[in-house]
């Protein structure tokens, strides 16, 4: 069966142009007008994006499935236009070997909302002892490995790990947090911090670990890729190392270019994240990355949490944000209607780059291409409310805020997989 998705405003890899895109099993066989097919999507006045790559989510199952699983997850994943998401190791047991990783691609599978790619963890039980069974869970299905809630302190393992998933085709994803340089800090440490009365953390600990890791690419000449960046020094000292021609790529998060720290002032603990959301500065410093290529990729570190892990004081709260679903919004609206990025650089972001850094399939629309699109109307506008997550999460820390861009179809492999009229 053909299906036609017409009239919309198509968003490719670096234009938009009305026009019809058909769909034949699974696949993008023609892009222009005067197309005809078996099922018709109509799309005037309507934008049509590639489905977002989020690279960077924690679905939680195994093992915490009371804050997340792969249903609820993926379900939420489509809601926000996310046709790919990578899922991080730190589930229980670790995602460290074959057999945890066919677990996550079977029970996705099952599920058959969005494609669950999941990421293998660097050292056994992320523990940054000994390093985990990659070339395993390489064969299995993973597409990275990281020890994301964790930075891996022996920078020898960290060393050894990026030569042996290098001979797998495979990058290290690197959550950089000095461990020895927290000491308790729970907020950026600043004006805010001290106004509170919270521990802060310095930026030092995350860029400490950045040059590390930088600086590991640079002597092996092995690719790396920073995870979620939140400081401007840590921008700067990437931008260096690309332009001394090291193989880093690297990520950022909603929160970190569309809130600053002034949120912690109201000791809500949904605004508590790993790293930090910081100050103007860095916020805009992190914007000036994104538009000059410095970072490559938006994710969200989708964190859901119960509420039981987060209605506590604040410095007992759990660490994390759940924003799958209100990723494209917030960065639309943050980001393209400010005028600081286009819409197809937008979306090169959220999809294109995901898919070059990681090797995997899709992010774009073309011809020739697998058929995951989401389509949106980006006048319509909405006020967050985390109770309507279709996530067990319900932490954001943008509930009350307006955003632009609504979701309304979400195509995976061709088929409609999420549907707001039906919702």
């Amino acid at each position: 069966m053909k299906t036609l998705i017409q009239g919309g405003n198509v968003v490719l890899k670096d234009r938009i142009e009305k026009c019809d895109v058909l769909i034949e099993d699974g696949i993008i066989t023609g892009i222009g007008s005067g197309l005809e097919g078996d099922e018709v999507i109509r799309a005037s006045g309507k934008t049509v994006i590639p489905g977002i790559i989020d690279m960077h989510v924690h679905l939680r199952e195994p093992g915490f499935e009371g804050k997340e699983d792969i249903a609820s997850g993926s379900l939420a994943a489509v809601a926000g236009g996310v046709t790919q998401v990578c899922c991080m190791p730190n589930t229980d047991p670790v995602c460290d070997n074959a057999v945890v990783v066919n677990y996550i691609i079977n029970r996705a599978k099952q599920v058959d909302l969005c494609k669950v790619r999941p990421i293998g963890a660097i050292t056994r039980g992320e523990q940054g002892e000994s390093l985990a069974d990659i070339g395993k869970m390489a064969q299995a299905g993973i597409v990275a490995i990281s020890d994301d809630g964790r930075s891996v302190m022996n920078s020898n393992i960290m060393r050894l790990a990026m030569e042996y998933a290098s001979d797998f085709g495979l990058k290290c994803l690197c959550h950089c947090e000095d461990k020895t340089l927290v000491d308790g800090g729970v907020v950026n440490e600043g004006y805010n911090s001290t106004l509170c009365g919270l521990k802060g953390q310095l930026r030092a600990v995350e860029d400490i670990m950045i040059c590390r890791d930088i600086c590991l690419s640079r002597s092996l000449d092995i690719p790396v890729h920073i995870c979620h960046v939140s400081t401007y020094s840590g921008v700067d000292i990437i931008r260096a190392a690309k332009a001394d021609g090291v193989k880093v790529t690297a990520e950022t998060c909603p929160h970190y270019f569309a809130l600053t720290d002034d949120i912690i002032t109201s000791f809500d603990t949904y605004t508590k994240v790993s790293p930090p959301v910081r100050e103007e500065r860095d916020r805009l410093a992190v914007i000036e990355g994104l538009k000059d290529g410095t970072i490559d990729c938006i994710v969200t570190d989708h964190a859901p949490h119960s509420k039981k892990d987060k209605e506590v004081e604040y410095n007992l709260a759990a660490f994390g944000m759940s924003g799958i679903e209100t990723s494209f919004a917030v960065s639309y609206t943050y980001l393209v209607k400010t005028g600081a990025l286009t819409l197809p650089e937008l979306m090169r972001k959220m999809s294109y780059e995901p898919a070059k850094v990681l090797g995997l399939e899709g992010g774009e629309i073309c011809e020739g291409g697998v058929a995951d699109i989401a389509i949106v109307d980006l006048d319509a506008d909405y006020v967050v409310d985390g109770e309507k997550f279709l996530s067990k999460g319900k932490n954001t820390p943008f509930n009350g805020c307006r955003v632009w861009g609504k979701v309304l179809k979400t195509l995976v492999d061709g088929k409609v997989k999420f549907d707001a009229e039906k919702l």
